[in-house]
């Protein structure tokens, strides 16, 4: 599966250094200065999962092969970006190709790194950024409204004018200052917008940037942050941005456990960020686990098993006939498939059995 994060907020906010920590295939340049993005980094990112390292530890196979999603490094947004400041519009642009937003935001002060929005206001940050993309949606809801209104009054076609209802409520919703992703939208209503990729229907969390010393508590601008959001039920994530880059760049594994517990960290904050990502974007793992290769796989939680097939192969779910399913609870309580089966904890599955997250499978297909 190819589902995005995009890693966004103001320029100098630590963006660009959260990519280089997050991404273990590519970097990007991280210096003090606007718009020092400005094609969008992409990387693959590993995520990490205790349970593949147990099922490895259980089978002992040849490779382990983790499940990743990508980030995706997007230029800092500036007041007036929808208006095309600052080559806004390109930037909105790469917003609304990723499926989820991370948004980077300043929780430190430090007088050497340029900040030319005045003293750190972490809710002032977020609401410069809301606004833009509000202001990008509203133009796109307008335009359409403007095709749609016509065909609803003129026709007397009911879809047209239920589509009509739908775009006026957002109009009105995102001209309060609110986003798109807040308001309760039917789920046979969202054909309405869904051609529009509104950037504020995107779901969003928030990493609080904060100096070394706040790293476990936070501090009083990311504890603002944590208030100001609590209402849109978002995740917030504290973390040193700085010092998650240089975590990254430790290969001994010695090395790297000395240095977190300098800080007193039981793991790098960047583990639970990807964790939350995926969280957000609503993917589930599921494993396959041979002696050949223990691995795990990306879906979408509420998938059936000839869905979860297809990422394997497209002939798996052209073909499917049933599918092997062992929970990983149960795996690891009896120590092999062979156990499992054993004490009858060993599953066939058809085509209309929805994965759950932790499956070991193996699928029977004919093609």
């Amino acid at each position: 599966m190819a589902l995005q994060a995009g890693i966004v907020g103001l320029p100098n906010v630590g963006k660009s250094t959260l990519f280089n920590a997050v991404s273990n295939s590519a970097k990007a340049q991280a210096s003090n200065y606007r718009f020092c993005t400005i094609e969008p980094n992409v990387g693959l990112v590993d995520v990490p999962d205790e349970r593949l390292d147990k099922l490895a530890e259980l089978v002992q196979p040849n490779r382990v092969v983790p499940t990743t999603i990508e980030f995706v490094d997007i230029a800092g947004l500036v007041k007036g970006a929808s208006k095309g400041e600052g080559l806004g519009n390109k930037f909105l642009a790469n917003i609304r190709e990723v499926d989820a937003i991370v948004h980077v935001i300043r929780c430190f002060e430090d007088e050497n790194i340029l900040r030319e929005e005045g003293e750190i206001n972490p809710v002032g940050d977020k609401e410069i950024i809301d606004t833009e993309l509000q202001l990008k949606d509203l133009e796109s809801v307008e335009k359409k409204l403007a095709r749609i209104e016509k065909m609803a009054r003129t026709g007397g076609d009911p879809k047209a004018k239920r589509e009509l209802e739908v775009l006026l409520e957002c109009k009105d919703h995102l001209e309060k200052g609110l986003n798109i992703r807040a308001l309760d939208i039917a789920k046979e209503d969202r054909g309405a917008i869904a051609d529009l990729f509104l950037l504020t229907e995107k779901p969003v969390l928030y990493v609080a940037n904060v100096d070394e010393a706040s790293i476990l508590t936070g501090n009083k601008y990311s504890e603002i942050l944590k208030a100001a959001v609590q209402s849109e039920g978002a995740e917030v994530i504290v973390m040193n941005n700085s010092i998650e880059a240089q975590i990254s760049e430790m290969e001994d594994p010695d090395d790297k456990e000395l240095f977190l517990s300098e800080y007193s960290l039981t793991e790098p904050g960047l583990n639970r960020l990807i964790r939350s990502t995926y969280k957000l974007l609503q993917l589930i793992t599921y494993f396959t686990a041979g002696v050949q290769e223990v691995r795990a796989w990306t879906i979408q939680n509420g998938w059936k098993a000839p869905q979860a097939a297809s990422v394997i192969h497209t002939d798996f779910e052209k073909g499917f006939i049933k599918a092997e399913v062992i929970s990983y609870d149960d795996y690891v309580k009896f120590g092999s498939e062979t156990a499992a089966r054993e004490n009858g904890r060993f599953r066939i599955e058809g085509k209309e059995y929805v994965v759950s997250d932790g499956d070991v499978m193996h699928f029977r297909f004919n093609v």
